[in-house]
C-alpha cells in the first residue's frame, strides 16, 4: 500500500486488490487469460479501450487482434506493474490504476473491472506513456489550459 495520491487503496479493498493486481497487464498474464475463450468471458461486451496515441479501439478490434497474434506473457519478458491504486466506483464495480515498466516505456495504466457472477471482467482500460515528472500543482503556464 502507498501513501502517494496516485496510489491510494483503502485498506479494505486490499483483498480486492490482490485478486485485480494479478490479472494486469490485461491481456498479458496467465492470470487474466491467455486463449481466446478465456477472453471471451473476461472481457465484457461493451469494453473498448484509449491507447497511448489516443486512438479508441473496440472490443471487437482487440479480440481479432489478440486471435492473430498472440500476445507476450508480461512475466516473460520482464514487464514490471507499480504503484498500483484501487477505487470503488459502483457497487461491484472498482477502478484500478498502476504504472507499467515494459523494459523502459513508462506507462500509466486504468482498467475498469466489475465483478461478474462468473468471475472479473474488465470494462475498459487506458494507458498513457509518460513524458514527464509527476506533479500535484501545475505550473502557471498550465494553468490556462485549466481556464
Amino acid at each position: 500500500m502507498s501513501d502517494s495520491v496516485f496510489a491510494r487503496v483503502d485498506p479494505a479493498l486490499l483483498p480486492v486488490l490482490d485478486e485485480l493486481r494479478i490479472r494486469e497487464p490485461i491481456f498479458h498474464t496467465q492470470a487474466f487469460g491467455m486463449t481466446a475463450e478465456e477472453r471471451e468471458r473476461v472481457v465484457a461486451p461493451e469494453y473498448w479501450e484509449v491507447g497511448a496515441s489516443g486512438r479508441r479501439y473496440s472490443r471487437d478490434f482487440i479480440m481479432k487482434l489478440l486471435a492473430e497474434k498472440a500476445p507476450v506473457d508480461a512475466a516473460e519478458v520482464g514487464w514490471v506493474c507499480s504503484e498500483f491504486g484501487l477505487s470503488q466506483v459502483g457497487a461491484a464495480t472498482y477502478l484500478l490504476t498502476y504504472t507499467l515498466d515494459q523494459a523502459g516505456r513508462i506507462t500509466r495504466r486504468v482498467t475498469i473491472w466489475e465483478k461478474a457472477v462468473d468471475g472479473w471482467r474488465t470494462l475498459y482500460h487506458q494507458g498513457t506513456v509518460v513524458t514527464g515528472e509527476d506533479d500535484t500543482m501545475p505550473k502557471p503556464e498550465e494553468m490556462q489550459r485549466w481556464s
